[in-house]
């Protein structure tokens, strides 16, 4: 008789990676109809949150590379929901912005959001919720620290 092999308990990283690559999974499951990728709603939610962004910071702030971002806009471009605007004092610079028509998809990627947000949360309740997110936003703040020092001079002041 052969015994079943020991699973470790979940780490933290792990266990952060695997809800959130669900609750991608989710989103998507229910964005499919709309007929933008996870990707495209993700520019278009950065562009909400930073109308006028360039292309190079916009893929700084979304981990991938300016290229890829750039593909991405040309696509939202041709569906007519970015725009590129020329900056007004440097020509070599495009500004992105969400046109009027991007609105619509918005409220319903915020529709989507809500209703995967809230079958993730199902049975949790209120103050467990808020303290998650407390603790996720501590340990967002800590990580953003330690990633501004280099590890060695890190490893020094714990040492």
């Amino acid at each position: 008789m052969t015994s079943k092999p020991k699973i470790p308990p979940p780490t933290v990283g792990f266990l952060l990676h695997d809800v959130a690559r669900l609750l991608r999974k989710r989103f998507e499951q229910r964005a499919r109809e709309l007929g933008l990728t996870r990707s495209q709603w993700q520019v278009l939610a950065y562009l909400d949150r930073n109308p006028g962004i360039q292309q190079g910071a916009l893929a700084e702030l979304i981990d991938v590379e300016p290229i890829t971002v750039g593909r991405i806009v040309d696509k939202l471009e041709s569906c007519g929901v970015v725009e590129r605007r020329p900056h007004p004092t440097d020509r070599r610079i495009w500004q992105l912005y969400l046109t009027e028509k991007a609105g619509p998809k918005l409220v319903q990627m915020r529709q989507i959001g809500e209703l995967t947000r809230s079958e993730a949360f199902l049975d949790i309740p209120d103050p467990e919720r808020e303290r998650l997110l407390q603790t996720l936003l501590s340990m967002k703040t800590n990580l953003t620290a330690a990633c501004q020092m280099p590890v060695a001079e890190r490893q020094a002041q714990d040492g």
